[in-house]
């Protein structure tokens, strides 16, 4: 019954986030010249399908999703390329995008989908780069354990079309952007790497970043960081000016939505942030901390409540396992309340998949421990091998929900009774 119930919330999250209803409320004024729309993400191929369905006018444009996450549109050309490392049809998608938007006049529109993701579905190395080097520098950042800030202002220097480099291509037109947010906090900027919103940051935080993480880049893209050639515009630059960026769907909003789910079955729901971020692991400790303080004490919240967060929390691998953050943060959380009666968890990724997995997330209990060391499974050495894919498939607590069309970051909920 427990389970049930958080699955029917997460559902209700992802329900909130889809953009057939989030992108016809947001439409940008119709302009005198042409319309055309570009984008790129998880959830982009749905936002390009509401925006033609809800559009009153001719439209032309190009969109680059994941593989397996395309829809069919009757104007629009969908693609689709490799996430979370970038492949060649994302490359040739981005250099198609960046022709498409040049020649434009100040009558014309661009509408700009962007949905999580679209850092790796568009990749275009900078000056001196090989795309191989920014397959690289991802694979490094993917395994770093950085937050999502620090990926996209390193991302950043690196690229012809991230920080606003690609809205730069624009004008004179318009670029209308809107933006189905997956990073805590929902500064827009950092959605995608932001390639039609300039990024906050210098190069030399940049540079701090890369030494404090120990990331070993490729030989050019050392010397490109150590110079200013390559640096994005910044926001005060007149080719912004016209410009507009409406966040349409995201975290908080979808948190909500569980949330009166869960009142209304009677269980009290408690938000503790939609911008969670950090080691999943540790995370996990701090939520089994609160929840065990709620089973044993009946405090700081009384039961039965559901403590609810969202954000994107990291991975530092260690190991060689399958699985992504959300089920990491699960292993170690089941570790932390083993044995404790009462507590039931779900943590998935909204757009379905967590990490590279058929995954979107899994459920864990008191007694999840107990189950995986019954199927031969010692849960602090899958930990430490990053490996909770295995894990939870091996006792049948995965979730799997397959794409979702949409991408407002990480759901956990915890219910204790």
């Amino acid at each position: 019954m427990d389970r049930h119930l958080l699955d029917r919330m997460f559902r209700e999250a992802v329900a909130q986030a889809q953009p057939a209803l989030a992108v016809r409320q947001h439409l940008p004024e119709r302009p005198k010249g042409r319309t055309i729309v570009i984008g790129a993400g998880k959830a982009s191929a749905q936002m390009a399908r509401a925006f033609e369905l809800a559009w009153d006018g001719p439209i032309t444009g190009l969109v680059v999703t994941r593989y397996g996450y395309a829809e069919a549109c009757e104007h629009l050309e969908i693609v689709e390329a490799s996430h979370p490392v970038p492949d060649e049809a994302g490359f040739e998608a981005a250099r198609r995008m960046m022709a498409l938007v040049q020649g434009l006049g100040a009558d014309d529109l661009i509408v700009a989908l962007i949905s999580g993701g679209g850092s790796a579905l568009l990749p275009a190395p900078a000056p001196g780069l090989t795309f191989e080097d920014e397959q690289a520098i991802n694979r490094m950042l993917l395994a770093s354990g950085a937050p999502i800030g620090v990926m996209n202002l390193i991302r950043n220097q690196f690229s012809t079309i991230k920080g606003g480099r690609l809205a730069a291509l624009c004008a004179p037109a318009q670029v209308a952007t809107l933006v189905v947010s997956d990073v805590p906090g929902d500064d827009p900027a950092l959605v995608a790497s932001g390639p039609t919103i300039p990024l906050s940051g210098s190069r030399a935080l940049a540079r701090q970043y890369v030494e404090l993480y120990r990331l070993d880049l490729p030989h050019q893209a050392k010397a490109l960081l150590a110079g200013e050639d390559n640096l994005a515009p910044r926001s005060d630059d007149p080719v912004f000016a016209r410009n507009s960026v409406t966040t349409i769907a995201s975290a908080a909003l979808s948190l909500e939505a569980a949330a009166a789910m869960a009142r209304a079955a009677g269980v009290e729901a408690a938000i503790l942030s939609d911008s969670i971020e950090g080691e999943a692991r540790d995370v996990a400790q701090v939520h089994a901390a609160m929840a065990r303080e709620i089973a044993i004490r009946n405090r700081p919240f009384s039961k039965p409540v559901v403590l609810l967060s969202g954000g994107e929390t990291t991975v530092t691998l260690r190991g060689k396992g399958r699985g992504g953050r959300n089920g990491e943060f699960l292993l170690a959380l089941a570790i932390a309340i083993d044995g404790i009666e009462g507590i039931t968890a779900l943590a998935a990724d909204t757009d379905g998949i967590d990490g590279s997995e058929d995954n979107a997330g899994a459920f864990v209990d008191g007694g999840t421990a107990t189950r995986l060391r019954q199927a031969g499974i010692d849960p602090l050495a899958a930990l430490a091998a990053n490996d909770a894919y295995t894990a939870f498939a091996a006792i049948g607590d995965l979730l799997l929900t397959g794409p979702t069309g949409t991408n407002v970051n990480d759901f956990r909920a915890i219910l204790i009774r």
